[in-house]
């Protein structure tokens, strides 16, 4: 198609203020439109002077609040504050809006061509683990209305894509899935994986299993560690590495305490790299997971991913022909690491099998191409 002007609204970017998969999932978006000849404005947070990177111009802001809530309020006040100043004289063609944080500014722009787009829900990242907890109907509220009033929708996985109908009565024909894609070399490099696992006290030869992620109910690392406890009843010699910051540390250090586990916390982009390519199993043990971007990592490094049953995991896993999918409960997760620890031949090849489908796919490219026929749609 011709090439358009799109602004993206989103609270997080790889280059500033990043908390998780959205800010990768969002920038590789944006850099591969402007890839594919479209030009791409950038709105979200940061201290640094308004930029261009890789093609991508970036404007930001610095918000304040009281609460969550407050907080991305005047985020998108200060976000539309600011696209006004770049809306003229050529007016943006389409604005894409990422998640409920940005509702606000899509409330404002509504009369435009706009894209809500989906990268999870708060009943999906709480559940009613929360109760009556006011934010969690406020957050909730703004998603609906963020589905109501824009004029086309995404959904990074057909579950998601369910869910938002069944939740915000989104219509079927208002949604397409666009799902998350990943750069394989990136996430793949050629270590002494001996060497890594020396560097954090491991012996070379024993199995390290790996998980990353936020430590937050939604990401089951209490279920993680349980299922832990199990499979060193049986296999001695195993040992765990958890990255990831988050409010469930404290309680899970306190619970591991005779696990040989090691809690490394928020580690950079490159240590990431090192650890995940030394890794012999990565877990991804989620009660609620939209897509799982950390698959796409594990899969790109060609590690065997044991998952449990659930959304975008069990869309994109195939029984033991590129992972193992698990139950939501320890017995189960502790179950698919131990048999892996078993047949680590088997568990190399689902790794491998995990990688063509990433190269099948989830390449950027052909997905920002499915992203440029909704657009389509919406400018039509």
């Amino acid at each position: 198609m011709e090439s358009l002007k799109i602004a993206f609204f989103c609270w997080e970017s790889m280059y500033a203020e990043r908390v998780g998969g959205l800010a990768a999932a969002a920038t590789n978006l944006a850099e591969t439109l402007v890839k594919q000849q479209h030009e791409v404005h950038f709105f979200t947070r940061g201290t640094m002077p308004d930029q261009a990177i890789n093609g991508v111009y970036y404007h930001y802001c610095q918000p304040a609040g009281k609460n969550i809530v407050e907080y991305c309020d005047a985020m998108s006040r200060a976000m539309v504050e600011q696209f006004g100043k770049h809306d003229a004289p050529d007016r943006f063609d389409i604005l894409h809006f990422h998640d409920w944080h940005v509702v606000q500014a899509l409330h404002y722009q509504q009369d435009r061509n706009t894209i809500f787009t989906y990268h999870s829900t708060e009943y999906g990242r709480n559940g009613n683990q929360f109760g009556e907890w006011w934010e969690f109907k406020e957050i909730s509220g703004k998603e609906w209305y963020g589905g109501l009033i824009a004029k086309r929708v995404t959904a990074v996985s057909a579950t998601l894509k369910n869910e938002v109908m069944q939740l915000y009565n989104i219509p079927d024909g208002k949604c397409d899935v666009i799902p998350n894609g990943v750069v394989p070399r990136e996430y793949h490099t050629n270590i002494d994986p001996g060497e890594v696992k020396q560097a954090y006290g491991i012996h070379p030869f024993a199995p390290l299993v790996l998980f990353v992620g936020r430590l937050v109910y939604q990401k089951g690392p209490d279920l993680f560690i349980e299922a832990i406890r199990k499979v060193c009843q049986n296999h001695w010699d195993a040992k765990v590495i958890i990255a990831g910051e988050g409010g469930m540390r404290k309680f899970l250090q306190e619970h591991a305490k005779d696990l040989p586990i090691n809690f490394v916390g928020y580690i950079p982009d490159s240590e990431y790299i090192r650890i995940l390519n030394a890794a012999d199993i990565v877990v991804i043990p989620s009660r609620n997971e939209p897509f799982g971007l950390v698959l796409l990592e594990a899969w790109s490094a060609e590690k065997c991913v044991v998952a449990c049953n659930v959304g975008g995991l069990s869309e994109n896993i195939e029984a033991f022909v590129n992972g193992v999918k698990v139950e939501v409960n320890p017995d189960s997760i502790a179950w698919g690491i131990a048999t892996m620890i078993d047949e680590p031949w088997n568990a190399e090849a689902l790794g491998k099998r995990g990688r063509k489908k990433v190269d099948r796919l989830f390449l950027w490219g052909p997905i920002v191409k499915g992203l440029t026929n909704t657009y389509a749609r919406t400018v039509s």
